[in-house]
């Protein structure tokens, strides 16, 4: 990725703070945008604050950019809240920064990509392909983006490439709000095929593998980064056994 320009939203934690790393590791020059600075900035990142919900200061960002390679749309996220917990307009927030933000971002950035040849990257979830009770406004919205992702692979092809990875659960500095203590992440991560939750750097290699030329052919793609999925619960519910 050396002398490519990468930004990733929402780059200064979490998720998005592996996947600034994992670019500028492979060699980019790397932008992260949020409305605050990092407690714990990546070396080797610029940070620009930006409220991505604020369509005219997005254009302008991208607009002074001197070039663009690749956008990673990785700002979003979600409390935990039951539909009828609180009201719409509390959800359409959560839909607007999961799926209206990237596009904004993305539509902003695409006369650069287009210039540069480049590459889209989502960010996506395994919430957008299940039921997501206490998040369900960001799984329909995680859907959407995925969706999106797709016609803009097809319309903007040949000169663009969009792609959405699909993330399953990431261990985080946040992980404990979810999960509960040590006890709790570890009883989540046995749930896991693979045995344990994603690192932030497992993202972010996988957004370096779609951005670089190792996928020049992959587009309109859906990567599921998840550790092999879900045990099917019906499994440890179901009393037959095999016979010996």
């Amino acid at each position: 990725m050396s002398g490519r320009t990468v930004v990733v939203t929402g780059g200064t934690r979490g998720v998005g703070a592996g996947i600034a790393r994992a670019f500028v590791e492979a060699g980019a020059d790397v932008v992260v945008c949020a409305r605050r600075p990092a407690e714990n900035p990546v070396e080797g990142c610029r940070f620009v604050p930006l409220d991505l919900r604020d369509r005219p200061a997005v254009a302008e960002f991208f607009a002074a950019l001197p070039r663009l390679d690749v956008l990673v749309n990785n700002a979003g996220g979600t409390p935990h809240r039951l539909l009828t917990d609180v009201d719409a307009e509390r959800h359409a927030r959560v839909v607007e920064l999961n799926l209206l933000v990237p596009l904004t971002a993305t539509l902003a950035a695409h006369e650069h990509l287009a210039r540069a040849r480049g590459s889209v990257v989502m960010i996506g979830s395994v919430s957008g392909g299940r039921p997501s009770p206490g998040s369900a406004a960001y799984g329909a919205a995680k859907a959407g983006l995925e969706s999106l992702a797709r016609s803009m692979a097809v319309e903007w092809a040949p000169d663009v490439r969009v792609n959405t990875l699909v993330v399953g659960m990431v261990r985080t500095e946040s992980s404990h709000l979810h999960y509960g203590g040590a006890e709790g992440i570890a009883a989540v991560s046995r749930t896991v095929p693979l045995g344990r939750l994603a690192e932030p750097s497992d993202v972010g290699s996988a957004a370096v593998f779609l951005a670089s030329d190792a996928a020049r052919y992959v587009s309109g793609a859906s990567l599921l980064v998840h550790g092999g999925g879900e045990r099917p619960a019906f499994l440890d519910a179901a009393t037959a056994r095999k016979e010996d």
